[in-house]
């Protein structure tokens, strides 16, 4: 597989990283589970490859008052939250500041839960091999709370996959995980959007129709 990065964009990176990805070709127990939002449109070029369902966590990451763009943590749908604990120190944040961050972002958790899933459940998991995709990794905080939420939903292997990653974050998630798939891990890394061409935030319209075009494909092939 010859690897160019930046790649063109989210789709691209997507098709490459489900090459890395083919044993897990047409399991029955295998599940795709994007992280919100940019990591749907990855995660649905592996799902589609894969000819696997695809689902979403969303997490929200946990910014610093003063600095929204610096993460201190990440938070999930259930409630799970991760926190740097070095970060929270460096800035004196109390757990009252902690809290109210979390407030702030656990109502949009919400609304993108009831948006993104249109009244669908959340797929089975459990005795499932979870593949968690994202769009890459700076800190690692958001996809160390994703791999929190889908432990509870017992999911009997863990595998995460991304394009790029920062040598910090794959150091943090490698004992996380069951199996840990990256493409590129340049060094130094300042932002996951330095690899790609194509670095336009997704929007909820294309979360939503990435799910449904999904769903529908599922759908014919089962009763194919």
């Amino acid at each position: 597989m010859k690897l160019d990065i930046p790649y063109r964009n989210r789709s691209e990176a997507g098709r490459f990283l489900a090459q890395a990805l083919s044993n897990y070709k047409s399991k029955p127990d295998v599940v795709v589970l994007g992280l919100t939002r940019g990591g749907v449109p990855v995660a649905a070029e592996v799902a589609s490859a894969l000819q696997a369902p695809l689902d979403v966590v969303v997490v929200r990451k946990l910014g610093v008052p003063s600095q929204p763009e610096l993460a201190m943590g990440a938070f999930s749908g259930d409630g799970a939250q991760v926190l740097d604990q070095e970060i929270v120190h460096a800035f004196g944040l109390r757990d009252k500041d902690v809290d109210e961050v979390v407030k702030r972002e656990s109502a949009e958790v919400d609304r993108r839960e009831v948006l993104y899933r249109s009244g669908r459940p959340p797929l089975d998991l459990k005795e499932h091999t979870a593949i968690l995709v994202d769009d890459g990794l700076a800190t690692g905080a958001t996809m160390l709370a994703a791999v929190a939420f889908i432990r509870k939903r017992l999911a009997k292997k863990i595998v995460m996959a991304v394009p790029v990653a920062s040598v910090e974050a794959l150091g943090k998630l490698r004992a996380k995980v069951d199996e840990c798939v990256c493409l590129a891990a340049p060094d130094p890394f300042y932002a996951v959007g330095e690899w790609y061409w194509n670095f336009l935030p997704v929007t909820d319209a294309e979360v939503v129709k990435l799910l449904e075009d999904t769903a529908k494909r599922t759908l014919t092939r089962s009763a194919a």
